[in-house]
């Protein structure tokens, strides 16, 4: 049986990644394709249905991202959300014009039609509207669905399983988003809702063992849940033709190489081998402080670290990593070059050239959907609940140049942060919890004495899948004993500050 699919067209829209998730929660995979996505590649995939995001442009300013004309003469079912519907508006033979009442916020949706897409929805409801453009002239036999006070809300050509809306479902201020949502792939594409975590293990199995073949392979493995899960799933496919290798590239946490590596022997069935790479690492960083440049060094560190080894072990054609779908887009855009948010090290860092294949079997997952991954497969709960830590290690949470005395700053500090977030009982609670070394100094009085010395910084966020993340307001009395035992315990440090900032705008990482 094909797993069904129902593709998501991404014009910019900040809330495109929601949708996905969204569409997943209802038990159907999604994937996310730059609205530019050539028709024969969408066709290629055979959707279910095609969802076209919202987005900052107007239909009608100059370079605004309009997809191939071929999209409109899809024979399955269409949703337009916000920009998404006027594009389809606009095409169709409506009209699209600047509102004089922009709606950004809440408003109320008056449904005026017994559309298939507002099935067991009341009459009035609470959306989620965001749009300076509205339509102010329905396309020829299309009919309005939904209204709010200020413009049109919804539309349909129900002939044609078009349906266009202008407010968000996929954000929680629209309460009935996820029921709309849910109409459209149940009742309008007709979808079987039966894409589970289960379901996701035994189908990837099946391709890794397809792609790999009699082949052998190595996987880097990190100790986090993304490569382990990884791992573990090709272990399933190929047995013991998967050498794991966990390298220490001198940027991990403080006796974390050692720690980690006898977890994954102790508890995995997997053959691991650890790899002291340090030295690598660490040589051609000197000096260098921007964070792009960073990522993109320790990424072909890691690969050819990784080709040495296959290449002792010989016969090695595969690289095994943990890539998530949200390292993916962020690091292609669909809007260009400039609008990249970062290069992951397992993404953008990779090298042109390389002399392994790559096997990638959780590019299209979420973290929490890796998580479930993995308790699907068993693995132990400590494993699975490890918060994220960057590839890049302590690299990207030291600001500026990476030397041998900030990484000792750092991780001392950091495993103080770790205790205590631990004794509080709340590790388990918070998505990321970590220090960051700052690259200023700041006045200080300690022991009657002037000092100028580090600012490390705090950071702790609530997040599902780390495309998004608010910070946690950690109690007063344990921000206090972090920072008393820092300043106290980590020499060269008189300083503790707490970053207070959400994604959007800032990102999880410093760098």
């Amino acid at each position: 049986m094909t797993q069904e699919t129902v593709l998501i067209l991404d014009f910019g829209s900040q809330y495109a990644q929601l949708i996905a998730r969204r569409i997943r929660e209802a038990g159907v995979y999604s994937e996310i394709l730059p609205f530019n996505t050539s028709w024969k590649e969408i066709e290629a995939r055979h959707p279910m249905g095609i969802v076209l995001s919202g987005g900052p442009d107007s239909v009608f300013a100059e370079g605004a991202p309009h997809p191939e004309k071929e999209l409109y003469d899809f024979q399955g079912p269409l949703l337009g959300i916000c920009y998404g519907m006027q594009l389809m508006a606009h095409h169709y033979g409506g009209k699209v014009s600047p509102s004089q009442n922009r709606e950004y916020g809440k408003a109320i949706l008056q449904i005026v039609d017994g559309s298939p897409l507002f099935q067991d929805l009341p009459k009035k409801t609470e959306v989620w509207m965001s749009h300076g453009d509205r339509i102010e002239t329905l396309p020829p036999d299309f009919v309005v669905i939904g209204r709010s006070e200020n413009a049109l809300a919804g539309m349909a050509h129900e002939d044609r399983k078009i349906y266009g809306i202008q407010f968000h479902p996929e954000v929680v201020h629209t309460p009935c988003g996820k029921q709309i949502l849910k109409n459209f792939l149940l009742e309008i594409c007709k979808c079987r809702a039966d894409w589970t975590m289960s379901s996701f293990a035994e189908s990837a199995v099946t391709e890794i063992s397809a792609q790999i073949g009699q082949s052998q392979a190595v996987c880097g493995l990190s100790g986090g849940v993304d490569s382990t899960v990884a791992a573990t799933l090709v272990d399933r496919a190929i047995g013991d033709r998967l050498t794991c290798i966990f390298v220490d590239n001198g940027l991990l946490r403080k006796n974390e190489f050692e720690e980690v590596l006898q977890e994954l022997q102790e508890k995995l069935s997997l053959n691991v081998v650890g790899v002291d790479a340090g030295r690598e690492f660490l040589e051609p960083l000197a000096g260098v402080e921007d964070p792009e440049a960073k990522r993109k060094i320790i990424g072909e560190q890691f690969i050819r670290v990784f080709e040495r080894e296959a290449k002792k072990l010989g016969g090695i054609q595969f690289l095994v990593q943990g890539t998530l779908y949200p390292d993916v887009i962020e690091s292609v855009s669909v809007l260009g070059p400039s609008a990249t948010i970062k290069s992951h090290h397992n993404v953008g860092g990779l090298p042109e050239k390389m002399n392994l294949s790559l096997v990638e079997p959780l590019k299209n997952l979420f973290k929490d959907e890796v998580r479930r991954v993995g308790q699907e497969l068993g693995l132990p709960e400590s494993l699975i609940q490890r918060q994220p830590f960057p590839g890049p290690g302590l690299s990207v949470r030291i600001i500026g140049e990476v030397t041998e005395a900030r990484l000792y700053t750092l991780r001392e500090a950091d495993k103080i942060v770790e205790q205590e977030i631990k004794g509080a009982d709340l590790y388990a609670k918070i998505w990321q919890s970590f220090a960051v070394l700052l690259p200023v100094k700041s006045v200080g009085v300690m022991g009657d004495e002037r000092t100028y010395e580090n600012v490390i910084a705090i950071r702790a966020v609530h997040s599902v899948d780390g495309m998004t993340a608010d910070w946690v307001p950690l109690p007063h009395e344990l921000l206090g004993r972090i920072s008393s035992r820092i300043v106290n315990e980590v020499r060269g440090v008189n300083r503790v500050v707490y970053d207070v900032s959400s994604k959007p705008p800032s990102t999880i990482e410093w760098e």
